[in-house]
């Protein structure tokens, strides 16, 4: 365990010094935060009675979503760990005595946690200070703000473990463009990154809430907005878990015969 927190804080400290990456990030995320709050605005004015969020409940499921991007990303690869396996330096990595998956599952928990870290905080010091239907609003009470972070830990878990099994399919295809295009735009539309599940129509919704990419940035996001609350907290935290076991176990299995077939050539 000691190896895999030092790998951690080894990442973790590399990701500091891009600053200046992280100035743009930000500043693109409140461009593309504003844009779909204003969006949002338009149709709630619309039929307000239709909506199954409030304004403000928007604007806070927005702002967090845009503030933790970089953990709910799906997007996001790791390209040192695509280049390894399509160069053939996989070879060094598998004479270390560390499991794989654990190691590639830790450098990539690493390098999200330290890009949100860099951006988490500018946005929602100026996205509190906004005016309405802008600002964005703390929880009602701490339990649910415990529930958030028990949440966004949960989910940060489950998107690098279903990004584990993209980098498990290079070592068949050696290209994972094809795959990540498809898993990307499944994953962001399915975990509410495009349009909150809630107006999904019930029928669909129903489906998609026991998906695993419902287990993603949509469960920390609704739990914070308030747009989930009850005994729906625990049930999402429960479906969370499962999703984090079940991929995992698959993603190490996946993994596993994936190897038995490596062949590395040079030398």
């Amino acid at each position: 365990m000691s190896a895999y927190l030092a790998l951690f804080r080894i990442r973790f400290s590399a990701g500091l010094q891009y600053r200046a990456a992280a100035l743009g990030g930000i500043a693109t995320q409140f461009a593309w935060g504003f844009m779909l709050i204003l969006q949002f605005a338009a149709f709630y004015r619309t039929n307000p009675d239709a909506f199954p969020m409030t304004p403000s409940q928007i604007a806070s499921y927005i702002w967090m979503q845009q503030a933790l991007l970089a953990l709910f990303m799906t997007w996001f690869v790791e390209h040192d760990i695509l280049s390894s396996i399509t160069s053939g330096s996989i070879a060094y990595e598998l004479a270390r005595p560390m499991n794989l998956y654990n190691r590639w599952f830790c450098q990539a928990t690493a390098n999200r946690v330290v890009k949100a870290t860099l951006r988490f905080v500018p946005i929602l010091l100026i996205a509190f200070l906004l005016p309405e239907p802008f600002r964005m609003t703390l929880p009602e009470n701490l339990e649910q703000l415990s529930f958030f972070l028990v949440s966004t830990v949960l989910a940060l878990c489950v998107v690098v473990a279903f990004s584990m099994f993209i980098y498990t399919t290079v070592f068949y295809t050696l290209s994972s463009a094809g795959v990540r295009l498809v898993a990307s735009v499944l994953a962001d539309f399915f975990a509410g990154a495009i349009i909150p599940l809630p107006f999904f129509p019930d029928g669909v919704r129903q489906v998609v809430e026991l998906l695993p990419f419902a287990a993603m940035q949509n469960m920390p996001l609704r739990i914070y907005s308030g747009s989930i609350t009850g005994s729906d907290v625990l049930w999402g935290l429960g479906l969370q878990a499962f999703w984090l076991i079940t991929l995992v176990i698959l993603g190490k299995l996946a993994m596993r015969k994936a190897l038995t077939k490596v062949i590395v050539q040079g030398g």
